[in-house]
């Protein structure tokens, strides 16, 4: 798949190329906090490309920044480019995860659309394979 736009900056770029695992993903596991996944919205012209930060059953809220899940700061070991609206403290529903773009300032993400359904979830984003000096995994 190719990453369209500038919402996951700093950690996938305009134009690059990824891999998206999808056969096992959602048989072995679900979504895990962390994951960059594709999002597959009927109402989007295309696939979009976010990070989950929370899950079905707990609360969620943004607030000056940061991501507060169940009442707590949420520590993300991925860089993050802070901004963009806050959020309501919200639960998000059973079936559901709510995902955000690590660069919150350009995200269009759940905080516009709410959490996402799980089977909406086409798989999860592993590896960088374009352009070659940027090949990696990416980190969840």
């Amino acid at each position: 798949m190719v990453v369209e736009g500038p919402s996951m900056r700093p950690n996938l770029n305009w134009d690059q190329r990824v891999i998206v695992e999808k056969v096992t993903y959602g048989l072995i596991h679900g979504p895990r906090r962390g994951d960059v996944v594709v999002i597959n919205r009927p109402e989007e012209k295309t696939l979009l490309v976010k990070r989950v930060v929370a899950l079905p059953g707990e609360t969620v809220a943004v607030c000056g920044g940061q991501v507060f899940i169940n009442g707590q700061p949420l520590e993300e070991a991925w860089p993050v480019r802070p901004g963009g609206p806050d959020y309501p403290r919200t639960r998000v529903p059973d079936g559901h995860v709510f995902v955000l773009g690590d660069n919150r300032e350009e995200s269009r993400d759940s905080r516009f659309f709410g959490p996402v359904p799980i089977e909406q979830v086409g798989g999860q984003v592993k590896l960088i394979v374009w352009p070659l000096d940027q090949i990696g995994l990416i980190r969840s």
